[in-house]
């Protein structure tokens, strides 16, 4: 039987129970036998699902670490209408001589 190789030309290794153990060990989960039997089928629709992104002839593409363009979101620094002494203490029953009122550090 040929071993199948990626496009890179390194070896796939099988997807098998022992690959599912040593990933299932990886996560730190200790799978019991049904478990094991589930999930070794969902394992190898997985990666045969993925293994199709690696036909695609990404040569002319260009590595991007970011899915989305980042810009920056931040609002522009400018001072406003500022909540007063008592409009802020208004919803809360921690309070002493017009301060919040916390607890002891000590």
């Amino acid at each position: 039987m040929e071993k199948e190789t990626t496009p890179g030309g390194k070896e796939k290794p099988p997807v098998d129970r022992e690959l599912l153990l040593r990933v299932a060990a990886n996560a730190r989960l200790n799978l019991r036998e049904e478990e094991i039997k589930k999930f070794l089928p969902q394992l190898q629709e997985i990666l045969t699902a993925f293994g199709k992104l690696d036909e695609l002839d990404v040569s002319a593409e260009k590595p991007s670490f970011q899915p989305l363009r980042l810009e920056n979101v931040s609002r522009q620094d400018s001072a406003g209408k500022c909540l007063s002494q008592e409009d802020a203490l208004r919803n809360t029953k921690h309070k002493k001589d017009g301060y919040f009122l916390g607890p002891k550090v000590v």
